[in-house]
C-alpha cells in the first residue's frame, strides 16, 4: 500500500525552522500575518508543540494591546488565529475579536450580485465587483470555520454561498484551472491567467471544507465544492514541474515556480487523499524542503500580486523577500504531510 514518503525528523525540523523565523517578521495585523500564524496553529496541532501556540498567542496578545486596524476582507484573515486561540485557551478575548470579524462580513462588508463577498485590502472602494480567489482563504473559510463551531446556520450558509460563486465566477469548466479574479461590472476575467497562487487558495481551502463541516454531504452547495476540487486537482497536476513545484502563471512554461502556490496545491492533495496524487506529493515534499533555508525562510515566494494587467505583470513580481503567506503555506503543507501518513481520501467528498 502506497504512502506519502518523507523524513519526519527533517520535516519536523523545517516547521520548527520555519516557525520560529516567521516569529521574528514584524508582521502587522493584516492577510500576510493571518496566513503565517494559521500555518502556525495548524503546526501546534499536529506536533503538539505547546511552544508554538504560547508565540502566537504573546505576539497576539501585543498587538490587541497595541490597537486592532479596521477590518478589510484581508484583515479578516487573523481570524484564524483567533479561532485557534479561544478553542484551546477559552479565552474570551479572542472569540471576541472573531465575532467582529464576522460581524463586519456579514452585515457591512461590500457584496455584489448574489451576495457576493467583494476582495477588499483596504477601507477604500479599491476594486469595484470584483471578487478574487484570496477571498476563499481570507474569509469565507472562516466564515465556515466560525459557523461550524459557534452552530450558526446562517454562517454556514453564507459561507458555503461564497465558495459557490467564488467557482461560478472564476473557474473555467474546461479546464478545471481558476483564473485570478472576475470583474463583475465589465462581466469578464480582466488578464484571465491562471495564477498559482490563486489556484492554491481555492483549491486549500475547498479541500478543507469538507474536513471542518460535519456532515458536509447533506449540504447541496458543497457538492459543488466537492466537484471543483476534484477537476481542478485533476488539472493541476499535470502542470506540476520536475522539480515537484508549480508556476506563478500555472500554462507557462517562462514563468519561474513559486512555493506558496506549491504548498497550497500540494497541501490541497493531501488533505483530499486521493492515492493516485501520492506521487504527485512525494515529489513535492521534496521540492518544498529545497526551497526553505536552514534558518526557516521560504524561499520563491512572490510578493504580493494584484491581478495584473498581462502575463509579464505575473511573470516579474519579485520573489526575493520572505513573505508571511510563504511560511503560513509552507507549514500548512508539511504540517498536513506529518497529519495523513496514510493517504486515502473521502471518495467523491
Amino acid at each position: 500500500m502506497a504512502n506519502i514518503q518523507f523524513d519526519q525528523v527533517r520535516v519536523e525540523k523545517a516547521i520548527d525552522a520555519i516557525v520560529h523565523q516567521t516569529m521574528n517578521m514584524d508582521m502587522t495585523w493584516d492577510w500576510p500575518c493571518g496566513v503565517a500564524y494559521f500555518g502556525i496553529c495548524e503546526a501546534w496541532r499536529v506536533t503538539g508543540r505547546q511552544e508554538y501556540l504560547d508565540l502566537v498567542k504573546a505576539r497576539v496578545d501585543e498587538y490587541i494591546e497595541l490597537g486592532l486596524p479596521n477590518w478589510t476582507v484581508n484583515t479578516c484573515a487573523m481570524g484564524h488565529a483567533m479561532i485557534t486561540l479561544y478553542q484551546a485557551t477559552g479565552d474570551s478575548r479572542y472569540e471576541d475579536i472573531l465575532k467582529s470579524k464576522i460581524d463586519y462580513l456579514q452585515n457591512r462588508a461590500l457584496r455584489f450580485g448574489d451576495s457576493v463577498l467583494q476582495h477588499t485590502v483596504s477601507v477604500n472602494n479599491d476594486f469595484p465587483e470584483q471578487c478574487w480567489a484570496d477571498t476563499l482563504f481570507m474569509a469565507a473559510f472562516l466564515m465556515l470555520r466560525a459557523g461550524v463551531m459557534w452552530k450558526d446556520a446562517q454562517l454556514i450558509d453564507d459561507a458555503l454561498n461564497q465558495y459557490y460563486w467564488h467557482i461560478e465566477y472564476l473557474q473555467n469548466k474546461k479546464t478545471g484551472l481558476w483564473y485570478h479574479g472576475y470583474n463583475n461590472i465589465e462581466k469578464g476575467h480582466m488578464s484571465g491567467f491562471y495564477w498559482g497562487r490563486a489556484n492554491a487558495w481555492a483549491v486549500y481551502t475547498m479541500a478543507q471544507a469538507g474536513r471542518v463541516l460535519p456532515e458536509c454531504y447533506l449540504y447541496p452547495k458543497y457538492m459543488d465544492i466537492a466537484g471543483s476540487t476534484a477537476e481542478q486537482l485533476a488539472a493541476l497536476k499535470n502542470l506540476q514541474t520536475e522539480n515537484g513545484l508549480w508556476r506563478t502563471i500555472l500554462d507557462d512554461e517562462e514563468s519561474y515556480e513559486e512555493i506558496s502556490a506549491s504548498a497550497g496545491i500540494a497541501a490541497a492533495m493531501v488533505l483530499k487523499g486521493n492515492p493516485l496524487h501520492i506521487k504527485y506529493i512525494n515529489k513535492s515534499v521534496e521540492g518544498i524542503l529545497a526551497n526553505v533555508s536552514p534558518e526557516g525562510r521560504v524561499l520563491n515566494v512572490s510578493s504580493g500580486t494584484a491581478v495584473m494587467k498581462d502575463r509579464d505583470g505575473y511573470r516579474n513580481i519579485s520573489r526575493s523577500w520572505t513573505q508571511g503567506w510563504g511560511q503560513g503555506l509552507a507549514l500548512a503543507f508539511l504540517s498536513a504531510v506529518l497529519e495523513q501518513q496514510g493517504c486515502r481520501g473521502d471518495g467523491a467528498l
